[in-house]
């Protein structure tokens, strides 16, 4: 026979245990939109309106496609300097392959052609993260002297792109592709430090 005050029991232990279940789940999300910029408040009706799930796996990429950001443009920035250091400021014409340009020129004619806001005056901003290795490689001379070398940096650019296509295209990277883009983003450092 059952015994209604054990089962009544067990139903306000079940319940206790998934309020507590659910207000730790949602403890791991942060607030809506924790990530964004004051102004862009006026989307949070919007963005209440995808599962917890969804928000928690972008919440989740968000640091992972800061942290490409950072190194991306911070790879852009080394290409520039350098190059500029040594060539001037005509860089771009002399240093970097005709179908470099020729992409670079497309993809700005396509964003003006659409009406978007100008990306940028700078053409480096416009090239791939393959090319960006690309125009590495053909200029080895300029960077040997700060990076390590040029198999190392190969493999290193190779697997950020890898990763960056995951991130790039919202994609959800698991645990251990999150490890690799941290152990990728050391290997970078690495070949940064230059030659030994």
């Amino acid at each position: 026979m059952i015994d209604l005050q054990k089962l009544e029991l067990y139903i306000l232990k079940c319940a206790v245990i998934q309020a507590e279940v659910e207000k730790f789940d949602q403890d791991d999300i942060p607030p809506l939109g924790a990530w964004r910029s004051d102004s862009a408040s006026v989307y949070d009706e919007y963005l209440a309106q995808f599962s917890r799930d969804s928000r928690s796996r972008a919440s989740k990429m968000a640091s992972h496609y800061e942290l490409f950001y950072l190194v991306e443009n911070e790879i852009r920035r080394i290409i520039q300097e350098t190059l500029e250091d040594s060539h001037g400021l005509s860089w771009w014409d002399v240093c970097v392959d005709q179908s470099i340009k020729d992409e670079v020129d497309k993809n700005r004619k396509r964003e003006l052609e659409l009406a978007l806001s100008v990306r940028s005056e700078r053409e480096i901003d416009y090239t791939t993260f393959g090319q960006l290795g690309d125009i590495i490689r053909k200029n080895w001379a300029n960077f040997a002297g700060i990076m390590s070398n040029q198999p190392a940096l190969s493999r290193v650019l190779h697997q950020l792109n890898v990763l960056r296509g995951t991130i790039a295209h919202c994609g959800f990277l698991a645990e251990d592709e999150v490890d690799r883009l941290h152990l990728t983003i050391k290997d970078w450092f690495r070949v940064m430090a230059g030659p030994r």
